[in-house]
């Protein structure tokens, strides 16, 4: 795979926009890019192209047909498989930067960023760089959320979350509880169940889609609540709740073996398992935390921008608040409309790029 990068030849120092992160978010900010006169680099966590796709479980899928997935200027492939896999998608991006021979350099980490007279300072694992303007598509991988639980710090069991899961077969014959209510929630707790036994822990009864309700339906959904709401109509309701779980195969498969049940909320943690609020007390040799993520923001955390619940206050798009020269794409619909997604980055990626051609006046 090339990086279309001489890591002999990289100026650190001469650059009008830098973009931190590699996944779907950067990629489609460079096709944008490409047809501007902005002197640009993408600087990349990962060894390869795929952004948290390379971290997913091994049977993580999307939720919409490959025909509605795909980045600005270039579609998913047709696939096998109704909705596609991971190792595909991860293939798709590595494509996508070939085609379009975006300059990304790899294996970097930004650990700050510094307004400076003129613009920024990169503060990194292989020296600084500076650039005019940055934008931050760091995704929300690297910042795992685990809520606050009473006990929780006297648990001694095996505990991870979603973020660092593979597959069932480090669970076999390991009693098995998952938290969390959402898709990821469905659909590990699907997968460990053909296995193990397992129970499921959410806030109040899990909600799903109707079977024929994809990625796809949701996304035409949030767009017209979207445009209702930019034209005045604030009181418009959403047919279905993109919040509820999407009936993907394994899910399916899972409720018709009859354990798509949740068994209520925690009270507590002990040593070796919960007390459930009915009072009951249970053991289990694994916790699998499927709750969700937070921004991973912390490079920006010398601008003092950062709010308690992770975010940084935006325009109601990707431009910040209070930092001129800084845009964020791709961390949820604060961030931009469906920002977050493969079929609708490439709004805000291409919004932003124009706010960044007029910020440099290039």
């Amino acid at each position: 795979m090339r990086s279309f990068v001489n890591d002999n030849k990289v100026d650190q120092n001469d650059y009008d926009l830098i973009i931190i992160g590699g996944g779907q978010s950067a990629l489609a900010c460079g096709f944008y890019l490409r047809r501007t006169q902005i002197k640009y680099l993408i600087l990349d966590q990962q060894s390869q192209p795929g952004g948290a796709w390379i971290h997913g479980w091994d049977s993580l899928s999307l939720f919409s047909p490959a025909e509605f997935s795909s980045l600005p200027g270039f579609m998913f492939p047709k696939s096998e498989n109704y909705y596609p896999v991971r190792d595909e998608v991860i293939s798709y991006m590595e494509d996508y930067q070939s085609k379009y021979e975006l300059p990304v350099k790899r294996s970097v980490q930004v650990t700050a960023v510094l307004k400076q007279e003129g613009g920024f300072t990169l503060k990194t694992s292989i020296g600084d760089f500076k650039a005019k303007a940055v934008i931050s598509a760091t995704g929300t991988w690297a910042s795992p959320f685990v809520p606050v639980f009473k006990g929780l710090d006297q648990f001694k069991n095996e505990q991870l979350h979603s973020a660092y899961y593979k597959n069932a077969s480090d669970f076999i014959e390991k009693k098995v509880l998952v938290i969390g209510g959402g898709n990821s929630g469905a659909q590990i707790l699907a997968e460990v169940s053909k296995y193990t036994a397992v129970t499921w822990s959410t806030i109040g009864a899990p909600a799903f889609l109707p079977d024929d309700v994809d990625g796809r339906v949701l996304f035409d959904v949030a767009t017209q609540k979207y445009n209702e709401q930019k034209a005045g109509n604030d009181q418009v309701q959403a047919k279905y709740n993109v919040r509820s779980i999407v009936m993907v195969p394994p899910v399916v498969d899972a409720r018709g073996r009859g354990v798509l049940n949740s068994k209520g909320e925690i009270e507590r943690f002990t040593e070796t398992g919960v007390v459930w609020k009915s009072g009951e007390e249970e053991n289990f040799d694994v916790v699998i935390w499927c709750t969700g993520f937070k921004p991973a923001l912390k490079h920006l955390e010398p601008l003092g921008i950062l709010q308690p619940d992770g975010r940084v206050n935006t325009n109601g798009n990707s431009k910040v608040e209070g930092i001129n020269g800084l845009w964020l794409v791709g961390y949820g619909d604060w961030t931009g409309f469906a920002s977050a997604t493969l079929i609708g980055v490439g709004r805000s990626a291409r919004s932003t790029v124009e706010e960044v051609g007029d910020f440099l006046k290039l």
